[in-house]
């Protein structure tokens, strides 16, 4: 360590995540790929963040995802910019974010990357949201390429088996509709592999993030917020598998060492619905302030949350289950349980909600949550309103007064947990 450093520099220098430096690389590599797939003979895939990705890496088409590309354009604070120009273009000021930041970036190639790649194909799953079908929609007439569906029923309290039976056969249509467009038969001994390394990678990112039982927790929900890309993007491939190897033998290390990602942690919460991506390291601050660390989610576990209905030995078969039961196509009371499992194994001392004002599907229902896990965990929560991507959503003054308060009332002990852990 650099002799010349304070103390205080040198102690925020020993809890950088050195990994950060190698997920960029990764990154950057990524983009350039999907950015000189033409030159390469490769095809590209526009896909949505929920969607079975493990057939594209099968068949060598690159996937990219312009839910990433709007979580970029927030954290690059270039939302309000694009947003404005879809809103002039005639798109609804209510409407996602991300869609409207995509919709009008397409036209301009704008953006913090210069606008995406040039799809070949797009690839909609709306076991994330119904904004996603007009979205693909509107993009695959303006770049002239066509468009593959996949319709996952919602399940409310139980995946029946006509569901089940309906997703398979539409499976079988994405994989025809690949074969066709790529031009090649597909290769189902491909998939099996692909599905093992996506079996491993979830494995490994769910461990990764369970890191942070320990207390005090070696990462942050803000920190998981960065390192969840190769989940989403190349799920499926050894790239995921031996980064997230690496990520996990370092947090271990932390763990060993004692290294925390806040320092002196009095409080650990928990998280839900997506991040505030322009506002990423001023909410982290705020709460390291008060001692407090957010040591889970709810959005970047959903990434590992199929691992239950996933069948190595018949991964084809198992992605209908496996896609159809992510976090945010399900009802309430299914959410309500998995917050407080949530709250229980990561022994969280309150809740932080973000009510997003782009996101209905994962907001919808959080006033419900609320009082479940009030009920039944016994421990207070706030409820944050803002935006993912549209900072004109965010009110600094009032977000940081609710904090203010919250963290008073945790430090003052007026809100004791009522009940014990289930």
């Amino acid at each position: 360590m650099p002799s010349d450093l304070k103390p205080v520099d040198a102690a925020k220098d020993r809890r950088k995540i050195k990994s950060v430096r190698r997920m960029k690389e990764i990154m950057t590599a990524y983009y350039i790929d999907a950015k000189t797939a033409s030159d390469t003979g490769k095809k590209v895939a526009w896909i949505t963040s929920g969607g079975p990705v493990e057939p594209l890496i099968a068949m060598d088409v690159i996937p990219v995802y312009p839910e990433n590309h709007g979580a970029m354009i927030g954290a690059a604070k270039m939302g309000v910019d694009l947003c404005e120009k879809a809103e002039a273009m005639g798109y609804a000021s209510d409407l996602c974010a991300y869609a409207r930041a995509d919709i009008a970036c397409a036209t301009e190639d704008g953006g913090p990357i210069g606008g995406l790649p040039r799809p070949d194909m797009l690839i909609c799953c709306n076991n994330i949201c119904g904004t996603v079908l007009k979205w693909y929609e509107v993009q695959a007439r303006y770049f002239g390429v066509p468009l593959f569906i996949l319709d996952t029923p919602f399940t409310h309290t139980e995946y029946s088996p006509a569901a089940n039976q309906y997703v398979r056969a539409q499976l079988v249509e994405y994989l025809s509709f690949l074969e066709t467009h790529c031009g090649k038969a597909f290769d189902r001994d491909r998939l099996t592999e692909v599905g093992r390394l996506s079996v491993a990678g979830q494995k490994l990112w769910q461990a990764v993030l369970h890191t942070t039982t320990h207390r005090p927790a070696p990462m942050s929900a803000f920190d998981a917020f960065f390192h969840l890309a190769l989940i989403v993007t190349l799920r499926g491939t050894q790239t995921v598998v031996d980064y997230y190897t690496e990520l996990l033998a370092e947090m271990e290390t932390r763990v060993a060492e004692g290294i925390s990602a806040v320092p002196e942690e009095r409080f650990r919460l928990l998280w839900d619905n997506l991040p505030v991506w322009y506002r990423t390291r001023w909410l982290a601050e705020k709460f390291a302030g008060h001692g407090a660390c957010l040591v889970a989610d709810t959005y970047t576990s959903s990434w590992c949350g199929a691992m239950p209905y996933l069948d190595e030995s018949d991964f084809l078969g198992s992605m209908a289950e496996a896609y159809s039961r992510i976090y945010i196509n399900l009802g309430t009371d299914l959410m309500a349980d998995m917050v407080v499992e949530m709250v229980s194994t990561y022994r969280a001392d309150g809740l932080v909600i973000h009510s997003n004002r782009s996101c209905k599907p994962y907001s919808l229902g959080q006033y419900d949550i609320q009082r479940i896990v009030q009920e039944r965990c016994g421990i207070p929560s706030l409820m944050i309103e803002a935006d993912m991507t549209d900072a004109r959503n965010f009110s600094e003054s009032q977000i940081e007064t609710r904090i203010d308060a919250f963290m008073e009332m945790l430090a003052t002990g007026c809100s004791p947990r009522s009940r014990p852990f289930p």
